[in-house]
């Protein structure tokens, strides 16, 4: 088969989004190590540079300074021109090997092979997909209302054949129906949370236990827990219980300048975020990325070294291709989250309001759970923990693993599945 023949088959994909940010960081993270090197010639009259006593005598951070110490002396001893030599053959391995790594993805025949279920139940751009019938799952099994976040794919949940959350519980005896947001539609752009919640989120509800003739237990990963927290607010007595999978609480736990700093890069791009009615999808790919800059170019490196045709390929490129498949954020619900949540900690501080009312986990009398993965570098652990520490009579569940591996990794059966499966169970007996 041609090339031009193959790549129609199977098309190029667009991401790592925002690419040029992934490609540029790359570059400037090995290119800036060459540059460097003249500033440590000590004394040097030709680049004015510091030299190493003057490195050794920086602030370096707690966690750098052994490996600085270990590094200083090795580079007093190296040869000048065969050290350049060196870090310049590193740099290109280096590139090369991301180079590899991302044309092996962006190429890689794999397409995601199973499909959402059937929507029973629509309004604007946002269904409710019911997984009767999925992988064995029956009607009369306990119905789950599963809220994944506004800004991924809902499909998150249910990944692959094997990695998914959502046929697990199927097998398990539990009917679920996700909450499938989809991009905001003309109408969802005018839209701020309390539509979200009161209005799409609560007429869900209405609607799973209509066709069930039961209450849901329900669950919210990552934001969605926020959104099914908000639900709970006013609905709880219409819940079985209430499950909170990795849901930030406490915006400014562990980094409140980062919280600042994420808002304010908002802040600039107001005026377009309401000329659009949308925050793009690609600004928020570049606060996510803010979140760890290098994080591309390790994935990336490392994927260069898998065999492409083998499970933990696919497993990679299944993954990648969601993370890249984001959804706009409509421009209130920007403003909200932003520059309210991250920018003020309007919810740890009691002043996220849903039309008008605080949300205030501490009021809650439903069953809850809450899932915090040890592991999480979206939701800092100390964030999700406020949550725990304002609900004091939740069940709390640690899985050793991230956000995102909590879901849909090779360990998320064993640590985060099969425990959820047993506490939402009112049968087996075990609430953890």
């Amino acid at each position: 088969m041609t090339g031009t023949a193959q790549e129609s088959k199977h098309p190029r994909r667009a991401g790592p989004r925002p690419l040029p940010l992934h490609l540029s960081m790359a570059a400037m993270t090995w290119l800036s190590s060459a540059a460097a090197l003249p500033f440590l010639r000590n004394g040097s009259p030709a680049t004015g540079g510091p030299g190493l006593a003057s490195l050794a005598e920086q602030p370096w951070h707690r966690s750098l300074r052994p490996r600085v110490d270990a590094l200083l002396p090795a580079l007093a001893a190296a040869d000048p021109d065969s050290l350049a030599t060196a870090v310049g053959r590193e740099v290109r391995r280096r590139l090369d090997e991301f180079e590899t790594g991302l044309s092996r993805y962006r190429k890689h025949p794999y397409r995601r092979d199973v499909s959402l279920p059937r929507a029973v139940w629509r309004d604007g751009t946002t269904s409710l997909r019911d997984y009767a019938g999925i992988e064995g799952a029956t009607e009369d099994g306990m119905p789950l209302l599963v809220v994944p976040s506004l800004v991924n794919r809902a499909y998150v949940l249910d990944l692959t054949s094997e990695r998914s959350l959502l046929r697990f519980l199927c097998r398990a005896g539990f009917r679920p129906f996700l909450v499938d947001w989809d991009r905001p539609g003309a109408r969802e752009r005018r839209f701020d949370l309390g539509d979200y919640v009161v209005g799409r989120l609560a007429a869900m509800l209405d609607k799973v236990i209509e066709i069930s003739g039961r209450k849901p237990g329900v669950i919210g990963y990552c934001m969605g827990g926020n959104l099914a927290l908000g639900l709970a607010q006013s609905r709880s007595a219409d819940m079985a219980a209430l499950a909170l999978l990795a849901t930030p609480w406490d915006f400014h736990a562990e980094r409140a300048d980062l919280g600042h700093a994420t808002a304010n890069t908002l802040t600039p791009w107001l005026p377009l975020l309401d000329a659009l009615g949308e925050l793009p999808v690609d600004m928020l790919q570049s606060l996510f990325f803010a979140l760890d800059p290098f994080l591309g170019a390790r994935k990336f490196r490392g994927f260069a070294k898998v065999d492409p045709d083998t499970a933990k390929a696919r497993e990679f490129v299944a993954l990648e291709d969601w993370l890249n498949d984001g959804i706009p954020l409509a421009a209130k619900v920007a403003r909200e989250c932003i520059l309210g949540w991250y920018g003020e900690n309007t919810p740890a501080r009691g002043e996220w309001r849903l039309r008008g009312r605080p949300v205030d986990p501490g009021a809650l009398k439903l069953p809850s759970l809450i899932v915090i993965p040890e592991q999480d570098r979206i939701v800092p652990p100390a964030s999700a923990m406020a949550l725990a520490r304002a609900m004091p009579h939740a069940t709390l569940l640690k899985p050793p693993l991230g956000h995102i591996g909590m879901v849909v990794g090779s360990q998320a059966r064993e640590a985060l599945w099969q425990p959820l499966s047993r506490w939402l169970d009112p049968s087996s007996g075990q609430r953890l």
